[in-house]
């Protein structure tokens, strides 16, 4: 049996992973916003611990752990190099959990890890080469070429929502800006939303949100935009245009045989949502007029939450196997 954890900017999610690639039990805790590094770490060998008890596994019953962080890591020396939205920084999460339990431990990146659960158990199951797009705080990418994560040369790889795709843009977290997340994550979408309802008084989606923007999620524009509402329309066409943009560039790059998107704003019904996107991207890769030749295909992820957690579960078996541990 094996452990997978994603490390999440709002949960801590552990699951039990048998050979199969099913999750067999689980645990999980808030991420504490204020905590240490070292509460932190602390709260991710005793989740681990908990996920064991929840599947009757005994400690030296795990043959691994792996987890995945939101940002750098060093896979072979077991360290989180940096996160952006956490205190991860140079945190040698390996030797913590040595400190209390003999268990190989793994690390890699969430978005990497996601790619491999969609590959082995999901949308990307038997396909040749995948990339794994996720939407939510950032812009997540990962992406496998038959069964190994392609991570380039120092194995932070795949940072694609750090692609700037409008110069002089809107600041990001990692010190650029007009950095592809910041127009197409979750957060954009939200920041879209209030943008274009603060010059729109009239827009339903106030009455979405009870009247204040403090109340704008994810949903909130396509809504509005199901129900008509022009405002609503208008958002929900921008933010598809700019994660296509993003989209097409990866296609452009990669001609992965699947590209599957995950995360919370993946979920909107495909008439608002999948549909004009296949349209775009079609409509702006580089090969649009070569009608016979093979294209990617553009999915939605099958495993939501857990494609992180399975991968983060075969990252010990998928590491070892291609001599990066």
């Amino acid at each position: 049996m094996y452990i997978g954890i994603d490390v999440g900017g709002t949960n801590l999610v552990a699951g039990v992973v048998d050979e199969n690639n099913q999750i067999v039990a689980r645990a999980k805790r808030k991420t504490a916003a204020s905590a240490s590094v070292e509460m932190l770490c602390d709260d991710l060998v005793a989740l681990a611990r908990e996920a064991a008890e929840n599947a009757g596994l005994k400690p030296n019953e795990v043959d691994d752990i792996g987890i995945g962080f939101p940002g750098s890591v060093d896979r072979k020396k077991g360290v989180v190099i940096y996160t952006p939205n956490a205190p991860f920084l140079d945190t040698p999460i390996r030797d913590w959990f040595h400190k209390s339990w003999d268990v190989p431990v793994y690390v890699g990146n969430d978005a990497n890890c996601a790619s491999l659960g969609e590959y082995y158990a999901g949308a990307a199951r038997e396909k040749h080469s995948a990339v794994v797009v996720t939407l939510g705080t950032g812009v997540g990418i990962g992406a496998v070429v038959e069964g190994q994560s392609f991570l380039g040369l120092n194995g932070n790889g795949m940072e694609g929502g750090h692609m700037v795709i409008v110069v002089d843009g809107a600041p990001c977290n990692c010190g650029r800006r007009g950095c592809w997340e910041q127009y197409a994550s979750a957060t954009a979408l939200k920041r879209l939303t209030r943008e274009k309802m603060a010059s729109n008084p009239e827009s339903t989606m106030w009455q979405l949100c009870e009247g204040s923007l403090d109340n704008v999620g994810g949903r909130t524009a396509f809504q509005a935009a199901r129900g008509g509402d022009e405002t609503g329309r208008q958002v929900v066409g921008l933010y598809l245009k700019y994660l296509a943009a993003g989209l097409t560039n990866l296609v452009n790059i990669f001609q992965p045989e699947i590209l599957c998107l995950g995360g919370g704003v993946s979920n909107e019904a495909d008439d608002l949502f999948l549909e004009p996107l296949r349209d775009l991207v079609a409509g702006e890769r580089y090969n649009s007029r070569q009608k016979d030749a093979p294209q990617t295909l553009l999915v939605k992820c099958q495993l939501g939450n857990d494609a992180g957690i399975i991968g983060a579960a075969l990252l010990g078996r998928v590491q070892t196997r291609e001599g990066r541990c």
